[in-house]
């Protein structure tokens, strides 16, 4: 069988590389490779359109699930706890919720505590009947009352004899992250640290200190950003441990990592590989006991920054894909948000729906039984490697700043971040970046039914007319829906009327296009076959009582049709050409304003439209 198998192989002869790109280069009929088949990433690196066995990185090859640096992942196993989040506020409610969680198939729970809720008696009715050695648990508790909470979750688990070495979770402490967040320096922060690794040590597989990196992704953190971020913010916490005291390895494997993850499929995955290498050998550098300290914990919540008020049945979608990344990425546990968390408090059928998708993942993809999945990806390894380059040039960059606490405080982490939000946004508003059902092919006739995007209330201390140093969290559909909601609530739905004329593909092509335009401010469509004459088409258009009117046909054609439809209106509406034709200076010369192609701003030009209207 091995002679019928290398006599196989050795009928076809090794393609080269040399020999693909002519192959390529000879089908693009001279067209410039760069512009046509290179993907000029937002990350600050170029992708390839086919990579090979010469573009894996060397270490590769020597790497293997479970070994150090981990970038295959700190198990031989692929699986992970499925995590859903429980903000009820009245701890009998909250353990009632947890109680049906873990029934309906969660194996990790996130419960939020209040400050004022902190005390023996609340936290034995939260956890009352839950074993606590078959589930995850992790607090989000008032960074004050974190040591406190710590201390009696303690006191409770030996009332009730836990095995400890069963138990595993944790407890959010992170004042980094207030202080991104709210702005907020927490007093003597790394004296409570310190004590609180030390308390928790009694609890060998909790972790204590969190990088809130999903803060990041949620700003709309480029990915490269996000990562050497979360390291340099990771290894502030080491330094801080380790200079206090407390030993590499007790330090490291108090410390977790919660990651967003964005709808950038392989790039995510790779997002995740790339964080545990480098993780591991900055922990490496504080020289801990064993290689099995090094290792990242991780958890992963799919992104709050793409969801959408409208069409938010597609926030399903994006939520399967990030959970996917993560799974194949290989992370501890996940959270996937519910699609209608942008405008209420999730409702059952939303969380149930949020947690099938991770439970779809597992036991009908069987996502959880490969180890690394993507491990030999020509494309993903040469990805990580490249992720990784990108995100420990930051790394340095922040060290050299005097550590990412410095650089908070400096403002300069704030700074990029919301810069990247921006430019994301400038990206949307120009459909570079596109959010299905917002921004391109929304749904034409859907309205909100009074579901409005929940608010976040600014928290940071700033005063009246003070610009906030935090990162701006929002989401990158909300000027899209503030617009759309404003023709909404206005009672008067402007109707746009395509007046198709000339060549069959070319009006046909622009209609869809100006369709879909103008249905992204919510106006209502009324699209045509075509038009034999101009006066025709201008009478449909005012017989139709049509606010805006759209002339679509081919470049060539509007010098004989535009000119002569703008007239006979005659400004019973609002006349635009779809596209940029060569004639455009002439139709501008008389009078015709307003143009919308491919090139234009979709988010201003509807702007100025409605202003008009």
């Amino acid at each position: 069988m091995a002679e019928e198998k290398q006599r196989l192989f050795s009928e076809f002869s090794p393609i080269t590389t040399e020999t693909w790109m002519n192959k390529i280069t000879e089908d693009l009929k001279g067209a410039d490779f760069q512009k046509k088949l290179v993907w000029k990433t937002t990350e600050g690196f170029d992708v390839q359109p086919f990579y090979r066995k010469e573009d894996l990185p060397e270490n590769v090859k020597n790497e293997y699930p479970g070994v150090f640096p981990f970038t295959r992942g700190c198990k031989s196993n692929n699986n992970w706890l499925i995590r859903q989040e429980i903000n009820e506020e009245d701890a009998a409610a909250a353990n009632s919720k947890a109680k049906v969680l873990l029934e309906k198939g969660c194996t990790s729970l996130g419960f939020a505590v209040k400050g004022e809720s902190v005390s023996a008696a609340f936290i034995a009715t939260m956890l009352d009947g839950i074993d606590a050695e078959k589930a995850e648990l992790n607090f989000r508790v008032c960074i004050k009352k974190a040591y406190e909470f710590a201390a009696l979750l303690i006191e409770y688990y030996k009332e009730r004899n836990f095995n400890f070495e069963k138990l595993q979770g944790s407890i959010e402490y992170d004042p980094i992250g207030k202080l991104l967040t709210r702005g907020k320096q927490v007093a003597d922060d790394v004296d409570a640290m310190v004590k609180l690794a030390d308390l928790t040590a009694a609890l060998p597989n909790y972790r204590c200190i969190t990088v809130n990196a999903v803060a990041l992704c949620n700003s709309g953190a480029y990915i490269t950003h996000e990562l050497g971020y979360a390291l340099a913010w990771g290894n502030e916490y080491m330094n801080i441990l380790t200079e206090a005291g407390v030993p590499a390895s007790a330090a490291a494997k108090k410390i977790k990592f919660n990651f967003g993850i964005s709808s950038n499929f392989f790039m995510e995955i790779a997002k995740i590989r790339a964080a545990r290498m480098l993780w591991a050998n900055i922990v490496k550098e504080y020289k801990p006991n064993s290689d099995e300290d090094c290792k990242m914990a991780i958890h992963a919540v799919t992104s709050t920054f793409n969801q959408t008020l409208y069409d938010p049945y597609v926030n399903i979608l994006r939520g399967e894909t990030e959970a996917m990344s993560a799974a194949l990425a290989g992370v501890d546990s996940i959270t996937v948000t519910p699609f209608d968390a942008v405008y209420e408090s999730p409702t059952p059928f939303a969380e149930r729906i949020a947690r099938n998708q991770q439970i779809i993942l597992k036991n009908e993809s069987h996502l959880d039984r490969v180890a690394d999945p993507a491990a030999g990806s020509y494309f993903i390894e040469k990805l990580t490697a490249t992720l990784a380059g990108e995100a420990w040039k930051l790394f340095l960059a922040i060290e050299d700043e005097g550590g990412f606490r410095q650089a908070v405080k400096s403002g300069s982490v704030q700074e990029c971040i919301n810069n990247d939000g921006k430019s994301r946004r400038t990206a949307a508003a120009r459909r570079k970046e596109i959010l299905l059902g917002t921004n391109q092919y929304p749904n034409f006739n859907e309205a909100t039914n009074g579901n409005r995007p929940i608010e976040k209330k600014c928290c940071c201390g700033a005063k009246e007319g003070e610009e906030p140093n935090v990162l701006a969290q929002g989401r990158l559909a909300e000027e899209f829906e503030a617009l759309r909601m404003q023709v909404e609530e206005s009672g008067r739905r402007p109707k746009a009327f395509m007046l198709t004329i000339g060549n069959l593909a070319m009006r046909q092509a622009r209609a869809q296009f100006s369709s879909n335009f103008f249905a992204v401010a919510g106006y209502e469509i009324i699209d045509n076959l075509g038009f034999a004459t101009v006066d025709e088409g201008v009478e449909a258009a005012i017989k139709a009582e049509a606010d805006i009117v759209v002339i679509c046909s081919s470049d060539d054609e509007y010098a004989e049709y535009a000119i002569p439809a703008y007239e006979k209106l005659a400004g019973k509406a609002l006349f635009v050409v779809a596209g940029a034709p060569a004639c455009s200076e002439e139709l501008k010369s008389a009078g015709i304003e307003n143009f919308i192609h491919v090139r234009v701003n979709v988010l201003e030009t509807l702007k100025d439209i409605n202003a008009k209207l």
